[in-house]
């Protein structure tokens, strides 16, 4: 199964769901992004990780992990993002110690956490980028109007031509757990035939 390499993009702010956050991740080489909705923890342990002019008095828990780790010889050289069942991301650390390579499971908030405290490269597996990933253009980004419709109603009613239609919409606003909700209602109906 082929790998596709990811960059943290950004977190982005609930604005639907308190104490929720989208961890937005670029493909490397292609145009793709993928949201992954992460609680408040990781995403403030994220934030740290990604801004070099923060001093922490007192280490988080990714950051503890991370010392440990150093102080055993434990090196993590990559984290992949496995799958994506019922909204859920799956992922895995990829570590060595005395040339052995060990797999761990891993929420992937924070394995994100970890390869960024480890400078690790993020993969996907492709399937799950096919799933789950968006593609937001650039142009329409730039022609986006201010009218803006409210896009929290109910869904199921939807055709899956009008869910992705309203995907686009909610990317273009940056509304990505919308988004994020809308793919996992086309991902459950598709499961479900």
């Amino acid at each position: 199964m082929s790998l596709v390499k990811l960059q943290v993009n950004r977190i982005s702010h609930s604005q639907n769901q308190s104490g929720a956050y989208a961890l937005i991740l670029d493909e490397v080489d292609g145009v793709r992004k993928l949201p992954v909705i992460i609680g408040e923890f990781e995403a403030q342990s994220i934030a740290v990780a990604l801004d070099d002019d923060i001093k922490l008095q007192r280490p988080f828990t990714h950051d503890l992990f991370r010392n440990f780790s150093v102080r055993f010889e434990i090196e993590i050289k990559r984290v992949i993002i496995q799958k994506l069942v019922d909204g859920v991301f799956y992922s895995t650390l990829i570590c060595e110690r005395d040339q052995i390579e060990e797999i761990i499971d891993s929420r992937t908030s924070d394995a994100i956490s970890l390869a960024l405290r480890f400078h690790a490269p993020i993969f996907a597996h492709e399937n799950v980028l096919e799933k789950a990933a968006v593609v937001i253009d650039d142009e329409s980004l730039y022609n986006q109007t201010t009218n803006q419709t409210k896009e929290t109603d109910d869904i199921q009613h939807l055709s899956v031509d009008e869910l992705q239609a309203r995907i686009q919409k909610a990317l273009k606003r940056e509304e990505y757990e919308l988004a994020v909700k809308l793919r996992d209602e086309i991902a459950k109906r598709e499961s479900d035939s």
